[in-house]
């Protein structure tokens, strides 16, 4: 049988970039076709019906029955038109990926067997029962009392893909628990909503509302579907379980923004006619740091809707990719010694007034409403680094985090040298001579009165985790298969729980006697010193910071096990029920998940590594060496022994190096079989997390080194996996 690795290699090079045009040469001649949108709503449903439906997504009002029937009516009509046969609750399980539940339209016109209509009813758009038992639910619901509810979110329009309507949705259990991740980040936006309207009231009252906006950036890789199919690895783990790196990977950064190749710029394209058919704003494309790597971004949006467009274009990537013969990875470390793949987030509040409130004022007013959330946004990170960094650690991101490009396994804050500056100005300042009041110019701070600060005041400094870029912060350790909401309902809880207490405290002071200003910048000074170990401008990759990160409090935990210990500590648990996100229930529940799916990951990848090196790695190099053998053997034939020896001594000691590294390779191996058996019976998912963290993942270098080796030394003719060099330069 031929080496199929050759094979693939053989295909790759014939493909060609696959033609493709856009619906229209206008954009937004078909943005947007297969949404539910506005502009679709006001075809499609009565001015009452839309107003009432306005009324209940911006205001909060009930969705009563006969309101969610005309809806579901307009709706109906509007995705049969476009194609529709079909409808699903679209919703986020705790997998990182979508569910759905397809069912068709039709019903019987009257007794069973009669003719059938198309059917939906504001019943079957509001709720459903899917059951969907099978979902990690943390011990939540047991197999016998399983039923689960799916409701509708309007906040979120509904879209076609192919031929079914998807309705996206909440997921709860019966007894009202969230079992997704939709639930608590709408109820964090609630919360953030709610705490930052108050505190925006001190310096506008026309504001009533505060909205939490997100732009992802979406990192990725393409492989060559052929290549892709014949690495196991990659097919069941999506990431290379072993691999030596190629003699040239990114070392220099010639890939990076470089020309895009043929067929990637080709499925570039054809995802972004995709993508603005769903009404998600593509905005950027182009080549990332390591070879074969990519990134796509949207126009910042509203929150929920921005993780609703990224979980949607997540699922349109591979399907595209298929076309154009490629296999899409999102792993956030597929390939080892090269960049790995995050989503930083992008994240920003702004009002109903249209003013950004991280962005940096004209006025001494708006300027110190900015250093009011900047300072209260420092210091909710300071008091919850630890579970801010829970609520992006996966079993995936645990190989990308502190490596390469991406940002260390400690929160810190990057705030630029002027912001910083202004901070430190008001920080020494005396409170009494720093304010001034004028009626007509409203308040000025005698710290060169807070001056201007134009928009990119600040560099970027890649290695922080948190950094502030100008109008928002850039939460740059999220990886690039996490669920956007994740990372958002803790950044959104923990600030909404700050500024509440920022509000209660300023009160106090007014209540007091202070003036309301004089109380605002009381509070900002001492949180100020309270946030400082937070804020670092410096190389976070280095040794030293990791050490002064140590002095500073904050939490350097790498175990991802342990890690997620950070949502059930007790001040996490009062955080999530003050701000109304989750109960305590829910936490242990999601954290009992974290755990099982992080045990589960590691144990696949195990069991593909044992596979691999003992039916692929292995066989090859027993191959290889006993050629090798019968080499030397026929050496000795010819020629006199010292001659022989002089003649067979590389190939000797090459056949050495061989059954050396394959006694390791399959000592290692049985020990990994055996540690693995160990940890499967503990049965508290907590501990056996942490066994398999502590105990089985070790050996996966351990293995990898001596494959990686082997790799090296074996035949490349005989060799059946397809290379990094292979993997990342063939396009």
């Amino acid at each position: 049988m031929s080496n199929l690795r050759f094979e693939a290699i053989k295909e790759a090079f014939k493909k060609k970039a696959v033609e493709v045009s856009a619906p229209s040469p206008i954009i937004s001649d078909y943005f947007g076709k297969y949404v539910f949108s506005k502009e679709q709503m006001v075809q499609y449903l009565s001015k009452e019906t839309l107003k009432m439906l306005t009324n209940v997504v911006e205001r909060g009002a009930t969705l009563d029955r006969e309101l969610a029937n005309h809806i579901a009516a307009g709706m109906k009509r509007w995705a049969i038109e476009t194609g529709a046969t079909h409808y699903t609750h679209w919703f986020q399980p705790l997998t990182e990926g979508t569910a759905q539940k397809h069912d068709s339209f039709i019903e019987y016109s009257g007794r069973p067997g009669s003719h059938v209509i198309e059917e939906f009813s504001g019943k079957l758009l509001a709720q459903q029962e899917p059951d969907a038992s099978s979902f990690p639910s943390g011990g939540i619901r047991n197999t016998f009392e399983a039923r689960g509810y799916t409701a509708w979110d309007p906040s979120s329009p509904a879209f076609i893909i192919d031929d079914t309507l998807c309705i996206p949705t909440v997921f709860i259990s019966y007894t009202g628990e969230a079992l997704d991740y939709k639930t608590p980040l709408l109820k964090s936006l609630n919360a953030i909503d709610k705490a930052a309207t108050e505190v925006c009231q001190y310096f506008d009252s026309s504001v009533k509302k505060v909205f939490s906006y997100l732009g992802w950036e979406q990192e990725y890789f393409l492989v060559d579907e052929g290549l892709y199919a014949t690495r196991p690895d990659l097919v069941l783990t999506g990431r290379t379980l072993m691999g030596h790196e190629s003699a040239k990977n990114q070392q220099l950064e010639d890939h990076y923004f470089g020309s895009i190749p043929t067929r990637v710029q080709a499925y570039m394209k054809d995802l972004e006619f995709e993508g603005y058919k769903y009404g998600i704003p593509l905005k950027t494309r182009h080549n990332e740091v390591a070879p074969n790597q990519f990134e796509l971004a949207p126009i910042f949006g509203e929150t929920n809707l921005a993780v609703d467009q990224n979980l949607l274009i997540m699922s349109i990537m591979k399907k595209v990719a298929r076309h154009h013969g490629f296999r899409l990875l999102l792993h956030e470390k597929p390939f080892a010694g090269i960049n790995g793949s995050g989503k930083h987030n992008n994240w920003s509040l702004g009002t109903d007034t249209g003013i950004g409130l991280l962005m940096p004022g004209k006025t001494p007013e708006e300027n110190l409403q900015f250093i009011t959330f900047i300072v209260n946004i420092l210091l909710a990170v300071y008091k919850h680094n630890a579970l801010l960094k829970a609520s992006i650690m996966t079993a995936q991101n645990a190989h990308r985090l502190g490596a390469n490009e991406a940002p260390p396994a400690i929160i810190s804050a990057f705030l630029g040298s002027q912001v910083s500056a202004v901070l430190g100005k008001l920080e020494s300042s005396n409170s009494e001579d720093a304010i001034i009041l004028d009626p007509k110019q409203g308040m000025k701070l005698g710290i060169a009165k807070i001056p201007e600060v134009l928009l990119d005041n600040t560099d970027r400094n890649r290695t922080s985790p948190f950094a502030f870029t100008g109008n928002r912060f850039e939460f740059r350790a999220v990886g690039s298969s996490a669920n956007c909401s994740s990372a958002m309902i803790v950044l959104n809880s923990i600030v909404a729980s700050q500024l509440a207490e920022f509000k209660k405290t300023v009160d106090a002071r007014i209540t007091a006697g202070s003036t309301k200003h004089k109380a605002i910048f009381d509070v900002l000074k001492k949180y100020i010193k309270e946030a400082k170990p937070i804020c670092f401008d410096g190389n976070g990759y280095s040794n030293a910071w990791k050490i002064e990160a140590k002095k500073r409090g904050l939490d350097d935990e790498t175990s991802v096990p342990l890690i997620y210990d950070a949502y059930t500590k007790p001040e996490s648990i009062a955080l999530f029920e003050n701000v109304g996100v989750f109960s305590e229930r829910e936490l242990h529940a999601r954290n009992e998940v974290k755990w099982e799916t992080y045990t589960k990951k590691i144990q696949i990848e195990a069991r593909v590594l044992g596979d691999l090196v003992l039916n692929h790695i292995i066989p090859v190099a027993t191959k290889y060496q006993s050629s090798l053998l019968d080499n030397v053997h026929k050496i000795y034939q010819i020629y006199e022994k010292e001659k022989a020896a002089e003649l067979s001594a590389h190939n000797t000691s090459i056949i050495e190096e061989i059954s050396e590294r394959i006694a390791i390779i399959k000592l290692k191996t049985l020990e990994l079989v055996n540690t693995r058996k160990k940890a499967n019976a503990i049965e508290d998912e907590r501990g056996k997390a942490i066994e398999y963290h502590d105990k089985i993942i070790p050996f996966f270098d351990e293995i990898r080194y001596h494959v990686d080796k082997l790799e090296l030394l074996v035949d490349d003719e005989l060799w059946t996996l397809p290379k990094y060099r292979e993997l990342l330069f063939i396009r």
